[in-house]
């Protein structure tokens, strides 16, 4: 029997190109993961789908629905 799966992390297009502000995001079954880059064993915040799917539609259009 395999053992849980680890997150595909990616990079958020949001972080600064200097290497100083990197976010990495990954989805999970009912939400995302959100943690610093620089700092892959510290902590990671979960965020549920609804309130990231928010989160991303007000940063591609400057409201919320």
């Amino acid at each position: 029997m395999a053992g849980p799966s680890q997150p595909t992390w990616f990079k958020s297009s949001y972080s600064g190109g200097s290497g100083t502000e990197c976010v990495e995001c990954a989805h999970t079954s009912n939400g995302t993961l959100i943690r610093d880059s620089k700092r892959t064993n510290g902590p990671i915040v979960h965020v549920t789908a609804e309130p990231w799917e928010s989160f991303v539609r007000f940063l591609a259009h400057g409201r919320p629905r």
